[in-house]
């Protein structure tokens, strides 16, 4: 896949801009504030239908406009394909060619990309719906039945927490059997999406340090079991305590992982230097892990790039980045080795 150009009209600081990208490296550079990570902010929301900058879309709306829209056209499988996004501050509206879609989870693996952002820091330290949220969206990106197994189990479950709240078991084995369903299916997926993240970050890690550190992920679930007639039993076993705290305290909606280094935990051990080699190596085996599940190359974003890595583990991603498809990337200036292409960021324009 190779994106071509990228659309933006009233979103953010842009009232209408247009940039062109090439095959390689894109390098996108300018002086802070100027909406270099606007840019990537603009992709990853044409892929995934959200922002990793804002959970409240009209905050990307520019100010004293009313509504914001994004177009993207790229090439994919020898064919050139258009996706277009409008946002008015209540609806979306999601155009794929001639197709236009309800819902933004429609969007996933249309155009898939991965991206490494400063704040991904809170895959190490952030709680864990942070985790789960990186989780879900590599999943999605390549498996539809995943998305559709995240939102049955999670409409169940919110039918399973009214129950529990109102003190009534009423039909509630009815709910449980659904999650369970759900549950063993998403547990399955999560478990062997690390498994592969595993495989591919270990090689990345020792390319990117010159060291022979193991870098190492560890799901955590707060089920023993994962077949649906097992998950089933332990809603049941547990729903007296559930009674009490009026929520579902066990499930998918509890999962979380580690990032270890050398058998340690990465938040407690490991310095600020080797949390940002495993943050890289997680998300370049992200990336990996997308290409293969894929039939088309994703597209790879790296925000603020000179932040992540220090001058040798530096050198050692851009030799790694040389062999990727299609690359974006912000920094504050052009000097980056190896760009195809470098696009000026300046007074709200691209050039």
């Amino acid at each position: 896949m190779k994106l071509k150009t990228l659309l933006l009209r009233n979103f953010r600081n842009y009232k209408e801009a247009v940039a062109h990208f090439d095959l390689g490296i894109n390098v996108i550079y300018g002086n802070n504030g100027s909406g270099k990570t606007t840019l990537l902010e603009a992709i990853y929301f044409l892929s995934t239908g959200r922002s990793f900058r804002t959970p409240h879309l009209k905050e990307m709306i520019r100010h004293g406009e009313s509504a914001f829209y994004l177009e993207a056209h790229f090439e994919k499988d020898g064919v050139l394909d258009a996706l277009k996004v409008f946002f008015d501050g209540t609806t979306r509206k999601f155009h794929y060619n001639q197709t236009q879609y309800a819902n933004y989870s429609q969007l996933l693996g249309i155009m898939p990309s991965v991206l490494f952002a400063p704040k991904d820091v809170s895959l190490i330290a952030g709680m864990p719906n942070d985790r789960r949220r990186f989780l879900n969206l590599q999943i999605a990106q390549s498996d539809p039945l995943y998305v559709y197994h995240l939102m049955r189990y999670s409409k169940a479950m919110k039918q399973r927490n009214v129950l529990l709240k109102n003190k009534c078991v009423d039909s509630i084995e009815a709910w449980e059997k659904e999650m369970a369903k759900s549950a063993s299916y998403l547990m399955k997926k999560r478990k062997s999406t690390i498994d592969h993240l595993n495989h591919f970050s270990s090689n990345i890690s020792s390319t990117l340090t010159n060291e022979e550190n193991q870098f190492e992920i560890h799901y955590q679930s707060s089920l023993s079991k994962i077949l649906p007639e097992e998950i089933e039993e332990l809603f049941k076993k547990n729903r007296r305590k559930e009674l009490i705290f009026g929520m579902s305290l066990i499930g998918p909606h509890r999962d979380d992982f580690k990032l270890h280094l050398d058998k340690k935990d990465a938040k407690a051990f490991s310095s600020e230097g080797q949390k940002r080699s495993c943050l890289s190596a997680l998300r370049l085996a992200e990336f990996e892990l997308l290409k293969n599940q894929t039939p088309t190359t994703p597209l790879m974003s790296i925000d603020d790039f000179s932040i992540h890595l220090d001058e040798t583990r530096t050198s050692s991603m851009q030799k790694l980045l040389k062999n990727y498809h299609q690359v974006f990337i912000t920094t504050p200036s052009a000097n980056f080795t190896g760009a195809s292409k470098n696009l000026l960021v300046k007074n709200d324009k691209i050039s």
